[in-house]
């Protein structure tokens, strides 16, 4: 648990084919890089067989590759040779829906009488025509598509092009059961597992309440609350079903969740005693402003609520959610370090993205380059999520060491200029020299790897947290100088590289948004 992770969105990682998408020999080509960071695993967006309506999250196989991406020797090639750097790799499961490609649902709605029917969630519309119950899709419009051929209706929380699996289906967990033995008999890590909170539905069908002001963010879709289609209590039956059966493997193996849930209800997916998931992605955490009262209350609350044993997990980026660097920090690089520093030095597995390491922002992508479906559907009110997926600058060349200068990428290039891996890893003072030097003395330091978190005294606008017992964490998240008083230590790192080693004796000065952390005098 006291990995750093690392989110690679292969298609936008490293592209070795020329043909514009990025691809698994593009990942093993640049596992030199995640080893010289310090990473210890990675996690792959989708690689399996998509038709790609939601690029990757719309599966119409779970057991083969995505041409895009390359074959299955390719993916046993990148295991080994990650292995070799101590790097672990973890796959995305998509166990709530298909693709409408997926063999299983053209059975199903083939007839009424299908043999794979139930595996599915149909049902007979109201009698005046309208959708079986009120649920709304997480793209937009009713979560129902009608099928003339049957005379019913099938449920998709996403996409139409992504119907939901029916998991009160015996059959269908156990196809997920042989699905999760098939990638870790071939040396997978582990999964994320996404929206493991959605699968199970309400099994009457009821209709949503109307939303409320009182109601969390991560409890309400569209003006209602989320009741009946997502956070039913028997999801965390098949939780522990999948926890138990990993857990059957030789080689540690992890759960990563993707939770979108209000923080009152995080811990239940840790479950009794550990016996749920591993690590469970906190929304409210990354979905906040970057403001210390804010970000502190969740850290604390979420410290608070966890069982015994668990251990949290922090991310500032994702593939859904939008670049840190440019999301919390607004493209300033004070801020940017800032939130680096907070990442990696709190108590939990921090989880970075692409690009997180050298404080790559979003990148502004025109209407006529969009792809993500949902800036499609709803530009100009919404621009989608391309913005946060655009290809990785390698370099400051025509390509930015992506794909070849000639070839067109699947999704525009940024600056490559102006951020690249090549010119910060030799710039001493860099973003990524910061980001390697985090996790260095991180691996060092049983306290900023395993060490409990507990709160310190500090100004307004000011937090300051010990790491075990010997190392504090002080971050001045203000436009304005701050002093700290009651420290007594020596720098380890500053977040603009000076200082270091300096003592600290009784108080200690920090600039406008400027972090530190020290370790003691005291043993």
């Amino acid at each position: 648990m006291s990995a750093v992770l690392y989110q690679i969105y292969q298609r936008s990682f490293a592209d070795s084919n020329a043909d514009g998408i990025g691809d698994l020999r593009g990942i093993i080509g640049r596992l030199d890089h995640l080893e010289w960071l310090g990473i210890d695993g990675v996690w792959l967006s989708p690689v399996t067989r998509s038709p790609n309506a939601d690029w990757g999250y719309d599966v119409s196989d779970f057991c083969s590759i995505e041409p895009d991406f390359g074959t299955m020797e390719d993916l046993d090639l990148l295991i080994a040779e990650a292995g070799t750097r101590g790097i672990r790799v973890l796959l995305d499961l998509v166990p709530n829906h298909t693709s409408d490609q997926h063999p299983w649902f053209l059975d199903s709605r083939s007839s009424r009488g299908a043999a794979r029917r139930d595996w599915y969630v149909w049902a007979d519309p109201k009698d005046d025509g309208s959708p079986p119950n009120n649920w709304v899709s997480s793209f937009g419009g009713p979560a129902w598509t009608p099928d003339p051929g049957t005379g019913q209706s099938y449920l998709h929380n996403h996409l139409a092009e992504q119907p939901d699996l029916n998991w009160w289906n015996e059959e269908v967990r156990a196809a997920f059961d042989e699905i999760i033995r098939f990638w870790c008999d071939r040396g997978v890590a582990g999964f994320r597992i996404d929206v493991c909170n959605v699968i199970i539905k309400d099994a009457e069908l009821r209709d949503n309440p109307v939303a409320t002001e009182d109601d969390d963010f991560e409890a309400q879709l569209f003006g209602q609350r989320s009741v009946y289609n997502t956070n039913r209590p028997e999801v965390h039956e098949v939780i522990r079903r999948w926890r138990s059966l990993v857990d059957d493997y030789r080689e540690p193996l992890i759960l990563l969740g993707e939770t979108p849930v209000p923080l009152s209800e995080l811990s239940h997916y840790y479950g009794n005693g550990g016996d749920e998931l591993h690590l469970a992605f906190n929304f409210p955490f990354i979905s906040a402003s970057f403001e210390c009262g804010v970000l502190r209350e969740i850290v604390e609350q979420t410290e608070a609520s966890l069982p015994p044993g668990a251990w949290p997990a922090w991310t500032g980026s994702n593939h859904d959610m939008f670049r840190f660097p440019t999301r919390w920090a607004g493209d300033d690089v004070r801020k940017v370090r800032l939130a680096l520093l907070m990442l990696l030095s709190l108590r939990g597995t921090p989880v970075l993205y692409q690009g997180d390491e050298i404080g790559l922002g979003n990148t502004k992508v025109e209407h006529a380059d969009m792809r993500d479906p949902l800036g499609v559907r709803y530009w100009p009110y919404y621009d989608g999520r391309d913005a946060g997926r655009t290809p990785m600058p390698w370099r400051g060349v025509p390509g930015g060491g992506f794909t070849e200068p000639d070839v067109r990428p699947w999704l525009p290039l940024g600056d490559v200029a102006a951020c690249n891996v090549e010119r910060q890893r030799s710039d001493p003072g860099s973003v990524l020299s910061l980001a390697r030097t985090l996790i260095a003395v991180r691996r060092e330091e049983p306290d900023l790897r395993t060490g409990s978190y507990r709160s310190l005294a500090a100004p307004d606008g000011v937090w300051a947290w010990m790491r075990g017992d010997r190392h504090f964490v002080v971050l001045n998240m203000k436009d304005t100088r701050a002093v700290v008083p009651h420290l007594d230590g020596t720098l380890r790192i500053t977040t603009d590289g000076s200082r270091l080693d300096e003592p600290v004796r009784g108080e200690l000065a920090l600039a406008p948004w400027e972090g530190v952390i020290g370790a003691t005098t005291t043993r």
